[in-house]
């Protein structure tokens, strides 16, 4: 499964506004719970937070991947924010957040969740692929900036 092929034109946005990581957070849950396969969106917030709660989910790199299992999805879904300014995100390198990639799995689908996590991890590890996503200015050119990176990669 490729992040393309989950991640929907209008689960993206760019000049994402919020001044928090809670509100952030939020913005992104809002985005993704537009998604017919979210059935609960409280259950999704609660998951994502109660993540965070063990955590920091800010992995560094200005690059953040809130992320949660849930019964309240029908499958995986996903959403991605580029921030309108640098946000405090209690990162693991102290270091602001502009990149957001909001996960959501199913609660018994812990495989294909343990893999996106890595295969999202492994493209935002790559400083010009970070570097495209900050100057892209469309939800468009965001999806084939994700189509573009994961077509380099054989093993995806």
């Amino acid at each position: 499964m490729k992040i393309s092929d989950i991640l929907e034109e209008k689960a993206v946005v760019v000049n994402l506004q919020g001044n928090s990581k809670e509100q952030i957070i939020n913005a992104m849950i809002e985005l993704v719970s537009q998604s017919p396969k979210v059935l609960d969106k409280d259950k999704v917030r609660s998951a994502i937070f109660e993540r965070e709660k063990i955590m920091s989910t800010g992995v560094g790199n200005g690059f953040a991947i809130p992320h949660g299992k849930t019964d309240g999805v029908a499958d995986i879904v996903a959403a991605f924010g580029v921030t309108a300014q640098p946000i405090d995100y209690q990162s693991l390198d102290e270091k602001p957040v502009r990149l957001v990639f909001l996960l959501v799995g199913k609660d018994n689908l812990v495989g294909p969740h343990i893999k996106l996590l890595s295969r999202i991890s492994r493209l935002m590890n790559k400083e010009d692929f970070r570097n495209k996503l900050l100057v892209v200015q469309s939800p468009k050119d965001i999806l084939e900036t994700f189509r573009q990176e994961e077509a380099s990669y054989s093993e995806l």
